[in-house]
């Protein structure tokens, strides 16, 4: 995996874990892959692999069954996507809704790129 250079490692790899939950790739109460895994495939440091661990069980999106592994929290699916909702309105959205007013594009126009694409 390529790391971006401005947000921290264990943060891009939490947000992957959301992702996964959220294309349901993951399930609720489905066992995810464990930290030495994930640190092997995704050629980090455990220690960084742990840090996105403890962040989603702080979040509440995974939850640990010691001994066992760690697993989509009930509630996972639901607490991704306002995570995930919450971080693309504070950091994303200002830098399209700049870029739309640079370039002159209309919410409407916006709207109907959105529907040729996804629906």
């Amino acid at each position: 995996m390529e790391f971006l250079e401005n947000q921290p490692i264990y943060m891009q790899i939490a947000d992957v874990f959301c992702e996964n939950i959220l294309l349901q790739k993951w399930k609720i109460n489905e066992r995810i892959p464990s930290v030495r895994d994930v640190a092997v495939q995704m050629e980090v440091n455990p220690n960084t692999a742990m840090r996105a661990f403890v962040y989603l069980q702080e979040k509440e999106i995974i939850f640990n069954k010691r001994g066992i592994g760690y697993f989509v929290s009930e509630d996972g699916y639901r607490k991704a996507l306002e995570l995930r909702r919450a971080d693309f309105i504070e950091k994303d959205l200002p830098v399209v809704m700049k870029t739309m007013k640079l370039l002159d594009i209309t919410c409407s126009e916006m709207e109907e790129l959105y529907q040729q694409k996804y629906e």
